[in-house]
């Protein structure tokens, strides 16, 4: 992004009683709340929907919704150069218009090359709405309030999961998925492009700010000064990169296999999909929680020792999702599991703009998101291979425990957090 330019004629005031970046942040936590409850929470509820109206097998179904994370990964490093270059709020736009129309065609799908379709342009849509331009435009925004601003942005990411996912379960179970569908892409477009439209602004420098309100940085010269950061080159050479996108790579990969197979498993134990539909909400409750708290608590212990301890819960999570059988230690897991997914969705943007600044923040995001979603990609296929191999889900589940405790290894090899931004400084003044 050149943040130097001339700002842009903003149709907001530049100044007021509340600084502009916290409207931005509302704007993203419902574009969020929007497109996650009825893109990434409904994988679970469409999964479902597929082997039982579609007639497709568990194992297909599980496959098809892989494919969803690797066109996401890849359409995810077009959305960080287009970040780079042009209004987001058009990102946004097209991101939302492409997943609703997918989303009003599910009924459609009968034939397995359409399923697959149907996930690839689902994919390619959750790219440009989602995480990527959400927490890019968050990001430039703030410096001093960065954890606190992701956080309550983020929180829509869990959010969506307790509006839409009995919304999406109950309509699909009343009307069928078909015309139930229609009605869920059109709430998409409703709930996402206005917001999108009106409210979204680049980076405070578009309309002559600079983040957190601080008076504007200028050169000598008058111009604005562009965003501290390393170059997206030194940033893929580093170590920190490396290690800390494999440690998402790991942790990811299972909280995306357990997201996708959680309504089924608590659905298939209790044999009530109310019950399951409850779990995933008290899920998306525990997560918005752990957010919130993880954003004040962000303030005062260090983000890798936090992502730590994130990890070690996941772990926990996954070892009671593979032997309780009743209702309540199937909700205490969902409480566990809820509140590390919120944290996990929340420190990938926020510890890469720690480490890297934000010079070339859209581009490296999309990088580290595109290794992490490609690879989330295994985690249903996982989760549904190991599935029918066990006729349960035990041994799945302990198979995601290993993935958490491998991503704790690799955070813990990484080094520290802020090492290239350090060297850069140093070489500088030198």
């Amino acid at each position: 992004m050149d943040a130097g330019t001339a700002p842009e004629m903003p149709r907001v005031p530049p100044r007021g009683p509340v600084f502009y970046g916290w409207y931005v942040v509302a704007a993203v936590f419902i574009i969020h709340t929007v497109s996650c409850g009825l893109i990434f929470y409904n994988l679970s509820i469409f999964l479902k929907a597929f082997v039982a109206e579609g007639g497709f097998s568990v194992s297909a179904a599980s496959n098809a919704t892989a494919i969803f994370f690797v066109s996401s990964g890849i359409t995810g490093l077009a959305v960080g150069w287009l970040l780079d270059r042009y209004d987001p709020r058009w990102v946004v736009t097209a991101g939302a218009l492409i997943s609703a129309g997918v989303l009003a065609g599910a009924g459609h799908v009968t034939s397995l090359w359409q399923l697959y379709g149907f996930y690839v342009l689902f994919g390619m849509g959750n790219a440009a709405v989602a995480v990527i331009p959400g927490m890019t435009i968050v990001a430039r925004w703030f410096n001093r309030q960065r954890s606190k601003a992701i956080a309550y942005a983020s929180t829509g990411l869990s959010l969506g999961g307790i509006i839409f996912t009995p919304l999406s379960a109950g309509l699909i179970e009343r009307y069928g998925l078909m015309d139930a569908a229609y009605w869920l892409g059109l709430i998409l477009v409703l709930g996402v492009v206005p917001v999108a439209l009106v409210i979204l602004r680049a980076s405070p420098e578009a309309i002559g700010q600079s983040p957190d309100g601080d008076p504007p940085r200028r050169s000598a010269d008058g111009s604005l000064l562009p965003p501290d950061g390393v170059s997206f080159e030194q940033a893929m050479r580093s170590r920190f990169f490396l290690l800390c996108t494999g440690a998402f790579v790991f942790s990811m990969m299972a909280q995306v296999g357990s997201l996708a197979h959680q309504f089924r498993l608590v659905a298939t134990r209790t044999g009530d999909d109310h019950v399951a539909a409850l779990a995933v909400s008290v899920m998306a409750a525990a997560s918005i929680a752990g957010r919130l708290i993880g954003g004040v608590l962000l303030s005062r212990i260090p983000s890798k020792t936090y992502l730590s301890a994130i990890f070690v819960l996941q772990a926990l999570s996954f070892l009671l999702f593979a032997f309780v059988e009743g209702i309540v230690g199937l909700f205490i897991a969902s409480v566990i599991f809820g509140t590390t997914v919120g944290n996990m969705q929340m420190m990938q943007p926020l510890i890469v703009a720690e480490a890297f600044g934000l010079k070339a923040y859209a581009r490296i995001l999309s990088v580290s998101q595109m290794i992490t979603t490609c690879a989330n990609a295994a985690g249903p296929a996982l989760l549904g291979f190991l599935y029918v191999v066990a006729n349960g889900y035990q041994l799945a589940y302990l198979t995601i425990t290993l993935s958490s405790v491998l991503g704790f290894a690799c955070l813990y090899a990484a080094g520290p957090v802020r090492a290239v931004l350090e060297a850069q400084e140093k070489q500088t003044r030198g």
